[in-house]
Order: C-alpha cells, then structure tokens, then sequence
C-alpha cells in the first residue's frame, strides 16, 4: 500500500475522530464504537518520509504494521496537542522477528506487526485492547478498519482525518491474513476499504460489546484486485502475535489491556 509523503500531509491535514462517508475510501456512517476507538488512532511518520496509521494500545505504546518501519530511519508520531503538531521520536521500535517484505509485497502472509515506545504517554489519546480473533473466519465475520488514510486512491483527499469502514471476510482464510470487503459491493464495483495511508491500521472486532483489536492493515487493491483501494483490504490477524506484542510491550514496562 502507498504512504503518503509527509510533506504533503503538513500542507492540508486537520484531524479529526468525525465519520463522514465519502467513496472508495476508508469510511463508514456507522458512528464511534464503544470506548471511542478514535482517540486511540494516531499518524506515523514512516520509512522514507511516508505516512502510516498506528494504534495506541498502552499510554506510550504504539501498534502499527511492520512494513511502515524500516531499520536505520527515523520514524515518528505526530502530536496534534500542540499547535503547530510536533514530530514525537520514539524510544524503542521493534519489529516482529518472523516478518518478511518481499511476502507484503505479494501480498502474503507475513508477521506484518510492529511497536513504537514513546517517551511519555501520548495527549489526548487514550489505549484500545488488543486481543485475537475469533476463528474460524467466516463470510458472517465483520471487522471494522479504522485509519487516518485518503479518501480516494492515488490522491491525498481526506488524509489525516479517522475514519471507519466497517467490512465483512472473503474468500478462503487462513489464520495468517484474513481479505475483507464492503459487503454491499464484494470486490465487484469500488467500495469501502483501506486506502494509502491506512497500512497499520487496527482492525477492531466486536466481543462481548467490546471492540477489541485483532488485525493490522497491511495491504489494499481496487475493484476486482487492481491497483488501489476501494476492493480488498488485506489484515494480518493478531492470532500468532498478540503474545509476542504483550511480552515486548511488557519488556518496555507497558501493561496491555
């Protein structure tokens, strides 16, 4: 999935935790789940100056997808308590051991998982659970994506503002990546999904009436698997790593809900 440029983002983002529901992209009518998952959504300054979702899953921990980071390069968080925002440089960044890029690239299974400590708990934000998902999956299985990524593939429409698209799984699978659709348009016409910006972001899982966190965004494709966005979202479900996320986590001093 593309990230978009930072510098491009600087010139026009306002965040916001409004649902609004433009096309192709990642949205939805459906307002805040429970517990507000929008104030847990943060930006990340990617590799290579890209920009990437991330999720606040401890009060200075940060869950985002691996492929965002890369060893050597300054990733940061965006804090828009201040104004203007300032750039927040972590502390630690680990990236799960077992993850491989060129499987992201084929958009094959990998540990497409990574966390971000920062130096003191993030303003104005407030941590999501995380948990795994329910399986088997099943046509009847509904996550809902919730990211800071454009509105419309190949521009940066919308960028910055969260946004939820509710979609439901397809296909075959397995318990290594899960592909999501609208389900009004089911990868036939543009729908709702990811879109660039939106890699690492949660995929959030209703349990129990709580929404808890069970996959990262990895990847996208339009309409009947073309570049883009608007037809599957690929998730790297939680189901192998939740426990390597609480042991690092822990390891940085943090407790995961």
């Amino acid at each position: 999935m593309r990230m978009i440029p930072l510098s491009r983002l600087c010139a026009a983002l306002v965040l916001s935790s409004a649902f609004v529901s433009p096309s192709h992209a990642i949205t939805g009518s459906r307002s805040a789940p429970s517990g507000g998952v929008a104030q847990s959504i943060v930006t990340v300054v990617a590799a290579g100056g890209g920009v990437c979702t991330g999720t606040m899953i401890a009060p200075n921990i940060v869950l985002t997808a691996a492929h965002c980071i890369a060893p050597g390069t300054a990733n940061r968080v965006i804090d828009y308590s201040s104004k203007p925002p300032t750039l927040i440089a972590p502390q630690q960044v680990s990236v799960h051991p077992r993850y491989n890029a060129q499987s992201i690239a084929a958009h094959r299974a990998t540990a497409d998982v990574a966390l971000l400590r920062l130096p003191a708990p993030m303003p104005g934000k407030s941590a999501a659970p995380v948990g795994v998902p329910r399986v088997p999956f099943t046509p009847a299985s509904r996550f809902t994506v919730v990211g800071i990524g454009s509105t419309v593939a190949g521009r940066d429409a919308g960028v910055g503002t969260v946004r939820a698209a509710p979609l439901a799984v397809t296909g075959q699978p397995g318990t290594l990546q899960v592909r999501l659709v609208d389900p009004q348009t089911q990868n036939k016409s543009a729908g709702m999904g990811a879109c660039t910006g939106d890699s690492g972001a949660p995929a959030f899982e209703d349990q129990n009436g709580l929404s808890v966190i069970t996959g990262v965004v990895s990847w996208s494709t339009a309409a009947n698997n073309a570049a883009g966005c608007g037809g599957l979202t690929g998730v790297t479900p939680l189901t192998l790593y939740r426990d390597w996320i609480v042991k690092t986590a822990r390891s940085w001093g943090a407790a995961i809900q």
